[in-house]
């Protein structure tokens, strides 16, 4: 595995108004790894994803994306950074009012400037790619389920052929074998297409099935390390966590 961060965060502190959520936060995540993050609830697991895409703003401290220093970056900066990621939101965070189609190609209409016909062929290729019909591309979200609609917002992340992956809570709200499924697509792709992937998951099985290391969340910072690091931790919340009847299982024990 290449030496340098593709995810490099020192220092960091986060606030909402006199609420501190990280202090001193400190993460790397190499090219090509696949990391969870975990915590207790209010503990700003999804506040740190945003703040290193740009969409909350950090209070102190440094982030750097493929090397370079986002603290400062201008609008143009900042679009140049977009071109190369993509995000899962919680839900899928797809627009109401379009097709699966037309929210998969709004990433290739705002940042490319490819044809019609072109789009319509990456699109087609991107929602073949993440397991759904043909026939779900002409739908609206309120038209598919709650598992096609993770599908068709994992199809949009995709568009770009980005070289990270942000994933929020992917698998929240599929029943076991939905989440299963997901976890494998997940996989699959970061396998295939070599993905470097940050994903903020309360999911034990997800963290046993894809994650290279775990970042647990506690104390306003980050400890970082694999499954097996954590089991040995002897942090209450992270026993709790890690020892637990869900814990056990998922580990197979």
């Amino acid at each position: 595995m290449p030496s340098t961060p593709i995810i490099a965060i020192r220092g960091l502190a986060t606030r909402f108004g006199n609420q501190v959520i990280h202090e001193n936060l400190d993460l790397d995540v190499m090219p090509g790894e696949v990391l969870g993050v975990v915590g207790g609830s209010g503990t700003g697991k999804s506040v740190l994803l945003r703040t290193i895409v740009g969409l909350n703003p950090a209070a102190a401290g440094r982030v750097m994306l493929f090397g370079e220093d986002t603290g400062g970056m201008g609008p143009k900066g900042w679009l140049g950074l977009q071109r190369r990621w993509g995000v899962l939101f919680q839900g899928g965070a797809l627009f109401s009012s379009l097709t699966v189609a037309q929210n998969v190609e709004l990433p290739l209409a705002e940042h490319t400037d490819l044809n019609g016909a072109l789009r319509a062929e990456l699109v087609a290729l991107k929602i073949r790619m993440v397991g759904l019909p043909e026939s779900a591309a002409a739908k609206h979200p309120s038209e598919i389920s709650g598992g096609m609609r993770k599908r068709a917002g994992l199809a949009r992340a995709l568009a770009l052929d980005p070289e990270i992956l942000f994933l929020d809570e992917p698998t929240a709200g599929l029943d076991p074998i939905g989440a299963a499924e997901f976890d494998e697509l997940i996989g699959s792709l970061q396998q295939s297409l070599g993905l470097t992937v940050f994903m903020v998951t309360h999911d034990l099985d997800s963290l046993g099935a894809i994650c290279d290391r775990i970042a647990v969340l506690i104390d306003k910072r980050l400890r970082v390390g694999t499954m097996a690091d954590h089991i040995k931790d002897d942090h209450p919340w992270i026993r709790a966590y890690f020892h637990g009847p869900r814990g056990r299982a998922a580990r197979g024990g």
